[in-house]
């Protein structure tokens, strides 16, 4: 118990926290296009209470990957539903990857401190820094898969947004499914160890630099049982 403890301590605020980011966006914009639906319902917030979703959160404690409450959007709002859209989706998978960068700073920020100030703060930095390296992970991960083409992840949402309307129509029909899609692309291909795995571990590496091991030993902490 004290383990799961320890383990929910360094991932609960930086999961909560992109995930949330990851919303937010997402309204904020839809609302910059001509949409209020997730302004009116209090949904432009950073308070994660408004996006949880309970099968989400615990998917990003115990597996370190998830969701939140997907916030509701009305393209029928906008001027231009289809541009809407691409810009709607995509803006959620940048605000990952910019708290990534964000992430990665700090991390070699702290790796810059003098020996002795972080000998005299080691059971504050020591915590921080790993919350930090697994919010370096965690937004890299949910920025690379929600760029995935299916529907209705964000990649999938702005291919919709951005193909003819034949061929939007048909990838549309995909949405219903595109969970068991994603379930049986990553599960039953070998798409993730010879290319998602790997592209995820390189993005990861080049923000982390020499602070790599860092994150390392922060996700083996994480996976151990």
């Amino acid at each position: 118990m004290e383990a799961l403890l320890a383990k929910i301590s360094v991932m609960l605020a930086p999961a909560l926290l992109a995930v949330t980011a990851h919303e937010v966006a997402h309204g904020y914009v839809a609302d910059k296009y001509g949409d209020p639906t997730a302004r009116l319902l209090g949904r432009l917030t950073f308070n994660p209470l408004r996006h949880l979703d309970p099968i989400g959160t615990l998917a990003l404690l115990f597996f370190g990957f998830g969701w939140a409450r997907p916030v509701p959007v009305n393209y029928g709002n906008m001027q231009n539903p289809r541009q809407g859209m691409v810009g709607v989706s995509l803006v959620g998978p940048l605000s990952n990857f910019l708290l990534a960068g964000l992430c990665a700073f700090f991390l070699h920020g702290l790796a810059l401190l003098p020996a002795t100030a972080a000998g005299a703060w080691t059971t504050v930095l020591e915590p921080l820094r790993m919350m930090i390296a697994f919010g370096l992970y965690i937004n890299v991960i949910l920025g690379v898969f929600n760029l995935l083409p299916i529907p209705p992840l964000d990649g999938g949402m702005a291919l919709i947004g951005l193909l003819p309307k034949q061929q939007a129509a048909q990838l549309a029909r995909l949405e219903p499914f595109g969970f068991v899609l994603l379930l049986l692309v990553i599960f039953f291909t070998d798409i993730w160890s010879s290319f998602l795995g790997p592209f995820i571990y390189h993005i990861v590496g080049f923000l982390a630099g020499d602070q790599a091991p860092v994150v390392e030993k922060v996700m083996h902490f994480l996976l151990a049982s």
